[in-house]
């Protein structure tokens, strides 16, 4: 039997800490980080604010090596590997675009120790008509033990991310309220 595919995340601020969502993902409610900055609906390169927005879901990444069993989902997700990098520069002509390293300008890479890029989930944020200085690299991916707030974007515990994996696909769309 085939899962039915979830078509809206949304995303509400917890009450009394603005780094702090609710989940709605269907039936399904989870606790997550927001940016350290909160939300803003003037999102900047390096604001820290997890943008107010609707973001499709784009696809993924994960890291083979940390993960036990396969992960089900419809969304295109490939393997991180030492080489994948992220260019967070705006006056380049990658900014806000996956880039192999070796990569001069500035950048953050996928290959983490911390366990947050386990498993990440590209958001359709400043991708599919980019505008220098405008946010790069909102993801959807694994938090920080206690909550602790991310660099804007949305974080939620890994037993929850494989809850909500087999649920999504290229159709869902995370509003951030």
């Amino acid at each position: 039997m085939e899962r039915r595919i979830i078509r809206e995340i949304i995303v509400r601020p917890a009450p009394g800490d603005p780094r702090r969502a609710i989940v709605q993902a269907g039936v399904l409610t989870f606790r997550a980080a927001l940016g350290r900055s909160g939300r803003t609906s003037r999102k900047r390169e390096g604001d820290g604010a997890t943008p107010i927005a609707a973001m499709r879901l784009l696809g993924g990444y994960y890291r083979r090596d940390r993960l036990s069993g396969p992960l089900e989902t419809r969304l295109p997700m490939a393997p991180i590997d030492g080489t994948m990098l992220w260019c967070d520069a705006p006056a380049d002509a990658s900014y806000n675009r996956p880039v192999r390293a070796p990569f001069a300008a500035s950048h953050e890479a996928m290959r983490r120790e911390d366990g947050l890029y386990d498993i990440c989930l590209v958001m359709d944020w400043n991708m599919s008509s980019r505008r220098r200085h405008a946010g790069s690299a909102i993801f959807f991916h694994c938090a920080r033990p206690g909550y602790l707030p991310t660099q804007g974007c949305i974080a939620i515990a890994l037993r929850d991310m494989r809850r909500l994996l087999p649920l999504i696909g290229p159709e869902t769309v995370v509003r951030v309220l």
